[in-house]
């Protein structure tokens, strides 16, 4: 199959996100295929993780970087648009919360994005928008989940992209631990996390008035909601031995680093330059489902941009087309394979999904993605299911390395809102 033959496939498939609508229940999710490498990072950009803010004497109203977030994306041209952004507060299942804009936000309920660069000396034309959040103009006081929506031309409902973050207001204290002694199996394909939460200095008259969500490397398909402890003893709430808390270990991520326009960085085959375009061509896939485990080093499926020979990575950096293949006999008809990772933001749609080849005898993706080091992994999801397995194609280890953030919720009696309470990542 010929690049130009892959450009025009990955081109239609990616005109199937105009007509996405915006569900009820928002993530993280770009709209509109011009849009690309839509980012949330701490102001400071002093770590690699996946940001959360923290709600302090009532309010955070962007003095602090390492509590501030910066939100940044390309538009695919150098013609100047018209954005706007207003947020959303979101209980725990990121559905809209009761509370109204002034309840949660101090200041203004929409602000415009002024901030934007040119691309400089890239074959693709594109503009960098930022803006920080909050700022002097819109302040946040009140603990949950939340969602900018980024729209054109004032318009409410021409969104182009939607961001979501978290806001806690540290109450509890979060004691978690991985083990591979699962009620499945011992040391097998399966990962157990047992959570206890010490709720010392808050009023709870019902346990069930407290719910915990467990993400694995930030997946939505995957993750696990209980709203009622195992049992409590005295100040402690314990969440142990529960099947829902159960996870596939995985494998470690895949990598490609595609710093480079002239040399072929980890993971590439080779980097051709072809009708006015880079293609990073990466090194066809194996199926590791029957491999042995091998610990490396990966991001849990997070991603970085930077390109070499250049000053500020962000209006710098090339736009490549970057080829997967995964070599497979036979189809499976069972399902649907798809790229995963924070470079799709862990969604499974027309923009990640893979094609089979049957002359080639291969599954294979293009997707047009911005120069900088990437994790992946290749996710099978079942026919009639949302949730992803990783045994199809990547295997599951017990011994495997994943990033587990808990989160805890609060409803109190009659409260028309979830306060977040307590954040906490393990490994």
């Amino acid at each position: 199959m010929g690049i130009k033959h892959l450009h025009i496939l990955a081109i239609r498939i990616g005109l199937l996100l105009v007509s996405l609508p915006v569900a009820a229940q928002y993530q993280t999710q770009i709209l509109q295929p011009n849009v690309k490498t839509l980012r949330l990072q701490y102001l400071d950009h002093s770590v690699l993780q996946r940001p959360y803010l923290v709600l302090k004497d009532g309010i955070i109203d962007g003095s602090e970087p390492d509590n501030t977030l910066e939100i940044s994306f390309d538009e695919l041209s150098h013609d100047l648009r018209q954005y706007t952004y207003s947020v959303v507060h979101l209980n725990g299942n990121n559905m809209p919360s009761d509370l109204q804009s002034y309840e949660y936000l101090s200041g203004f309920t929409t602000q415009d994005i002024t901030d934007y660069e040119y691309s400089i000396n890239t074959r693709q034309d594109y503009t960098h928008y930022r803006f920080t959040f909050p700022n002097e103009d819109m302040q946040l006081k009140a603990s949950g989940n939340y969602a900018i929506k980024i729209y054109e031309d004032g318009n409410p409902d021409k969104i182009v992209a939607i961001a979501c973050f978290s806001v806690v207001e540290p109450r509890v204290t979060i004691q978690g631990k991985v083990r591979a002694d699962t009620e499945i199996e011992f040391n097998g394909r399966y990962q157990q996390i047992d959570v206890d939460i010490l709720t010392t200095g808050l009023s709870i008259r019902d346990p069930k008035e407290i719910t915990i969500v467990v993400q694995q490397n930030h997946r939505l398909d995957n993750q696990a909601v209980i709203n009622q402890p195992t049992y409590m003893d005295g100040n402690r709430l314990r969440y142990i031995n529960r099947r829902a808390l159960i996870f596939e270990g995985g494998n470690e991520y895949r990598h490609f680093d595609s710093y480079s326009t002239y040399f072929a960085g980890t993971g590439i085959d080779r980097i051709l330059f072809d009708r006015n375009d880079y293609h990073a061509i990466l090194m066809p896939d194996a199926n590791r489902s029957l491999s042995p485990y091998i610990s490396e080093i990966d991001a849990d499926g997070q991603f970085i941009i930077n390109a070499e020979r250049t000053a500020d990575s962000d209006t710098e950096a090339e736009y490549m087309w970057v080829h997967w293949t995964l070599p497979a006999d036979q189809p499976m008809l069972d399902g649907l394979l798809y790229v995963g990772g924070d470079l799709f933001m862990n969604k499974m749609n027309a923009d990640n999904l893979m094609q089979y080849d049957a002359d080639a005898k291969c599954y294979w993706l293009t997707s047009l993605v911005k120069q900088g080091g990437h994790d992946y992994q290749y996710w099978f999801c079942p026919k009639g299911t949302k949730k992803a397995t990783l045994q199809r194609i990547e295997g599951s280890h017990w011994e495997t390395e994943n990033e587990y953030t808990i989160y805890v919720y609060y409803r109190p009696f009659s409260s028309r809102h979830d306060y977040l309470i307590g954040i906490s990542s393990i490994r």
